[in-house]
């Protein structure tokens, strides 16, 4: 029984899922991949650049395309001088 049970992990997370790099039948454990493999193959498609979000920068709220940075005239907080 010990072997049926560390197979559980390993069945198909349903009868549609398909593992969005290989289209195999994803795996419960690693949803919605069917491994590990192709997890890892899909961050580091991310963390390469490769998947965009389209759509402006979170601090890019005006739509100018510049990011606003801080006052750099203001006295730094907390300090009595």
């Amino acid at each position: 029984m010990s072997d049926a049970k560390s197979l559980d992990n390993l069945t198909p997370a349903n009868d549609h899922g398909r593992c969005p790099i290989c289209s195999r039948p994803g795996v419960a454990s690693y949803r919605p991949f069917c491994s590990k493999r192709c997890a890892d193959v899909d961050l580091a498609r991310w963390l390469g650049g490769n998947y965009v979000i389209p759509g402006g920068g979170a601090d890019d709220e005006d739509g100018d395309g510049m990011r606003d940075s801080p006052d750099t005239d203001a006295p730094p907080a907390g300090r009595d001088g």
